[in-house]
């Protein structure tokens, strides 16, 4: 039933029971290359500024085109905020400006058509102020949306959450200060109106010790699964649940909750999962727990070993001796704290950039490519450093990026544009052989032809200087990839060699290969 809130807005809380079914993607769709697209940033289709759902649909042969099996869009839930999408106001409906469910089943079904899944994330954590259970029990004490919600008339000292109080009055309607939240008025112990936010008081935390929480949750995802979806992003697990002012993090209470949410998505065939949980994303990774998560850290270690860090190449190249295969790759994100775009952490050198490019997308786990990264998009200027907004410039189609072929028709697109469109542009990009998008393409072809790059072992790494070498094994077949991070050419042994993969072209290996400057060499073992 739809349960109402009396004069608040509605929320669909009816049970809902599983529906599962295949979605006919190929058979390791998930040990693909992912791309991260924020859908506002991406394709604007009705000339509103925005980029919505039926615009990423149109741009889906292009993805296809570079060879990505998997998405995950940042959320499409109707939020608060509009735009960083986490401050979830409805968990079983589309954000307005992106569209509506018709519009999200539809590129379901085109993804599908093209050999692509689908993942979404979805916010299990907290949700918005404005999340009409929150603002019920905010107005009526007694309501039974109250103990959704986690409230402590006295919560004590020694709380510090990224150094924040992470308690609120709700008396004090702290959602609406415009200041810092340091800048708050202290809460007044004794209230009755005190609650939780991980993530600051506009986000209240949910209580999952309430099983009524945690069955909306369960329906909320199986919702999204009947629809086809193929499998989420799961947010911020390790904050489920909090003990005390020191036990708030990372909780065996959290782990216990995400295996379940986990088994109940995996319950559906072929859905994958993918965790978000920076403080220790490997336990997260491993298949008991969430089965994937991404290996933060790495990211920045691979940034280093390209920019020249001889220690951070030797970090890199240690990672999978004994890491699960599952962890998700990356090089940033959308969140700041991972680094500006990459092509403003290596200030547009191209040679260093395919060399980053080239560690993770060639590395076990699964890479997840950040939308325009494979072009080379920069972040845009004149916003504060801690701002996450540089980082979701739209999508640059074109060298002016308007009109029918660009990201809009607007005269005003949501958030200013990439300021190196007029060369890192998908148009332009494509139609350069020597690119970086068609060396990504290659890459990422090379990747999926091979069953020792898509699910191999990694094993026989060595790093001698700035060289680094590793082996990829399947079965049979064996690759051994080659990256110089010097300046200067280097040689390697090659005793092996049965043929070189990449460059494309190139001639045959011999015992010896001498590598270039800042350069990649893929090479086929003779088979054990």
């Amino acid at each position: 039933m739809l349960t109402s809130l009396g004069t608040q807005a509605q929320i669909d809380a009816r049970p809902v029971p599983a529906e599962p079914r295949s979605s006919g993607l190929p058979a390791h769709w998930r040990q693909g290359v992912f791309m991260e697209v924020f859908v506002r940033g991406y394709q604007d289709s009705d000339g509103d500024g925005i980029g919505d759902l039926r615009g990423l649909t149109r741009r889906l042969d292009h993805l296809q085109k570079l060879g990505i099996s998997g998405l995950w869009l940042m959320p499409v839930t109707a939020s608060s905020d509009h735009d960083h999408g986490y401050a979830t106001t409805d968990y079983r409906n589309i954000e307005p400006q992106y569209g509506t469910l018709a519009d999200f089943d539809e590129l379901i079904r085109e993804a599908h058509k093209r050999g692509i899944g689908i993942v979404m994330d979805y916010v299990i954590n907290h949700a918005s102020w404005q999340f009409p259970p929150f603002q019920q029990a905010v107005a009526d004490r007694s309501s039974p949306w109250r103990s959704w919600f986690v409230w402590n008339t006295h919560p004590g000292p020694g709380w510090d959450i990224w150094g924040k109080y992470p308690w609120y009055d709700a008396a004090a309607k702290p959602w609406d200060w415009t200041g810092e939240w340091k800048d708050l008025p202290p809460i007044q112990p004794g209230s009755p109106d005190i609650f939780f936010g991980t993530f600051g008081p506009h986000m209240p935390d949910f209580n999952l010790r309430n099983p009524d929480v945690v069955r909306y949750h369960e329906d909320s995802l199986r919702f999204w699964l009947n629809r086809g979806l193929d499998g989420y992003r799961l947010d911020a697990v390790p904050h489920l649940i909090e003990n005390n002012a020191r036990d708030w993090n990372d909780q065996p209470e959290s782990r216990v909750l995400t295996k379940r949410f986990q088994d109940l998505i995996k319950s559906y065939p072929g859905r994958y999962v993918v965790c978000e949980a920076t403080a220790e994303p490997i336990a997260y990774g491993e298949p008991g727990l969430c089965g994937g998560a991404f290996a933060f850290n790495l990211n920045y270690d691979i940034v280093k070993a390209a920019k020249g860090d001889a220690e951070a190449l030797q970090r890199v190249a240690a990672y999978y001796r004994s890491m699960s295969p599952t962890m998700a790759t990356f090089l940033h994100n959308h969140d700041i704290f991972t680094g500006q775009r990459l092509w403003d952490q290596l200030h547009g050198d191209e040679a260093r950039y395919r060399l980053a490019a080239a560690s993770y997308l060639l590395l076990p786990g699964t890479p997840f490519v950040y939308y325009g990264e494979e072009i080379g998009l920069a972040g845009i200027d004149g916003k504060d450093a801690q701002d996450d907004a540089p980082l979701r410039a739209p999508m640059s189609w074109t060298p002016s990026n308007r009109g029918p072929d660009g990201f809009t028709t607007s005269a005003k697109p949501f958030r200013p544009l990439s300021l190196n469109r007029s060369r890192h542009n998908a148009q332009t990009q494509a139609r350069d052989t020597g690119s970086l998008f068609n060396f990504y393409r290659e890459l990422i072809a090379l990747r999926r032809a091979s069953p020792a790059l898509t699910l191999g072992r990694y094993e026989a790494d060595r790093v001698d200087g700035q060289v680094w070498t590793f082996r990829r094994v399947h079965g049979r077949e064996r690759v051994l990839v080659a990256i110089n991070h010097g300046d200067t050419p280097a040689t390697i042994d090659l005793p092996a060699a049965e043929r070189t993969l990449y460059p494309k072209n190139a001639a045959a290996p011999r015992a010896r290969a001498t590598l270039p400057p800042l350069s990649l060499r893929v090479y086929r073992l003779e088979p054990r």
